[in-house]
Parts: structure tokens; C-alpha cells; sequence
């Protein structure tokens, strides 16, 4: 029966259980640390395949994929004497540790493969970029919404500085509800309008047959409304500052 262990079970630990396992018929057996104690628990009680170990080195010694997600900073502790034998796959999903590094800490000849999955896993509906490919690696992840395989580390820290964009979004849609509620529409009905409005922004993501340019134009009419917000607000200084802070978020992740 294949067996995958997570080390490290937070947002995305989690997430990656309830894909691997919610409405699946035949789901892998799921080890877990018993860090994030809390979550582990409440997923070994929801799902019979999960069980919870006593220690880092029982997850990494009954599994045949090993999966580490803990804290950036908390990895050297974390993982510190952890032994992981050559015949198994390593998976980190650890922000900004690169695989020299990792493999240091580990002391492992095991294929080692860094990963980003998003939390949209747990309904395996998002894209994870893997580095480097590994057959292991990116069929677990096409069974979470699909697999992105990229040819080296310089490329996975772009597509790093890319998803560190994705609180940004969520506060760009607050500001807007913010100031609705400050121009008189009651909350509730400024964050139902703004979630339902970039709700089908989304659905229209999903067209791959237009490019993003395109889409813009399409949503877009000349003078009109789009056009002058997008002119005025995120004019090229923005664009700019943008493009300005994305590099510098590279420069430290390399």
C-alpha cells in the first residue's frame, strides 16, 4: 500500500491530506508527525488511512514518500538527526530552503524535490510547481490538481516570488469592500459584491484560449470605467514599484 509522511502538519500539511483523501476511494495510507498535534488528530479521526506517529523518525522510517512541511524557520530543529534512507522520496514544501541546503540537514542520498502546493489542493484544483521533475513526485500532485515541473531552481524561485503575490490579492478586494463601507453600502453587501465579481474573473481564468491581455481587453471598454482605473491606479509607476519589489523578493530567495 503506498505510504506518504508529512512532517509538519499546518495549512498546507492539511491541505494536502484532505486532497489526498476527502471523496477518494482508494486513498494512501497518511502518516503524521505529531506536530500541529491539534490538526493531526482531527484528521486521523476524520479519515481511517490517517494515523498519527509517535515521532518525526516513525513517519520517515514507515513511509515510502516523505513530505516536509514545517516553518522555514523552525526546519534545521525540526529535521535535525532526522534519518531518511536513500530508497525513499523527499518532498519539501519548505519556503525559500534550497535542495544543497536541505540535503546538508538531511544527510540523505534520497532523491530530494521541492514542491509549492497551494491550499487550494485540498480540492484539487491548484497547479504545483515541482523542482526537479520526478515521477513519484508529479503523479502525486497531478492527483491534487495537476503537476508543473520546472527545469531547474532558478525557475521554482520565480514561480516562488509569484505565489508570494497571493495575499496581496486578498487585500487589494478588502480595500475595495473598505471603501464601499466608507461610501455608505453596508459591509455585508460591498464583500458579497466584491467575492461575486472576482468569483467570474476567476471562472474566466479558466479560458486558456484567450491570453491574460486579452482578457483584459475583453472586460475592458476604450474610455470606459476599467480603462481609467487601470490608466490612473496601476499606471507604469505601479507596474514598475511592482515588478521593482517581485525582483527583490527574488534576489533574496537565490
Amino acid at each position: 500500500m503506498e505510504r506518504i509522511g508529512i512532517i509538519g502538519v499546518g495549512e498546507i500539511g492539511r491541505a494536502i491530506v484532505v486532497g489526498l483523501c476527502d471523496g477518494v476511494e482508494r486513498a494512501p495510507e497518511i502518516l503524521l508527525s505529531p506536530r500541529g498535534a491539534r490538526a493531526a488528530a482531527e484528521l486521523s479521526r476524520r479519515y481511517p488511512n490517517v494515523h498519527v506517529c509517535a515521532d518525526n523518525q516513525e513517519v520517515a522510517d514507515r513511509s515510502g514518500t516523505v513530505i516536509l512541511a514545517v516553518r522555514p524557520q523552525d526546519h534545521a530543529e525540526a529535521l535535525a538527526g532526522l534519518r531518511i534512507g536513500g530508497d525513499s522520496v523527499v518532498i519539501s514544501v519548505i519556503a525559500g530552503i534550497g535542495i544543497a541546503d536541505l540535503r546538508r540537514t538531511l544527510g540523505t542520498e534520497a532523491p530530494l524535490v521541492r514542491a509549492i502546493p497551494l491550499p487550494a489542493v485540498r480540492e484539487r484544483r491548484s497547479v504545483t510547481v515541482t523542482c526537479p521533475s520526478h515521477p513519484v513526485v508529479d503523479t502525486l500532485f497531478d492527483r491534487l490538481g495537476g503537476a508543473l515541473p520546472v527545469a531547474d531552481e532558478a525557475a521554482f524561485n520565480v514561480f516562488s516570488a509569484l505565489t508570494a503575490t497571493l495575499t496581496t490579492h486578498y487585500h487589494y478586494l478588502a480595500t475595495l469592500t473598505a471603501w464601499s463601507s466608507r461610501r455608505g453600502i453596508p459591509a455585508e453587501d460591498a464583500d458579497r459584491y466584491i467575492r461575486s465579481l472576482f468569483q467570474g474573473v476567476g471562472r474566466a481564468l479558466g479560458d486558456d484560449t484567450r491570453t491574460l491581455h486579452q482578457l483584459a481587453q475583453d472586460h475592458e471598454t476604450p474610455g470606459g470605467l476599467n480603462e481609467r482605473i487601470r490608466t490612473t491606479w496601476f499606471d507604469t509607476a505601479s507596474s514598475e514599484a511592482l515588478t521593482k519589489a517581485l525582483d527583490a523578493l527574488l534576489s533574496d530567495l537565490t
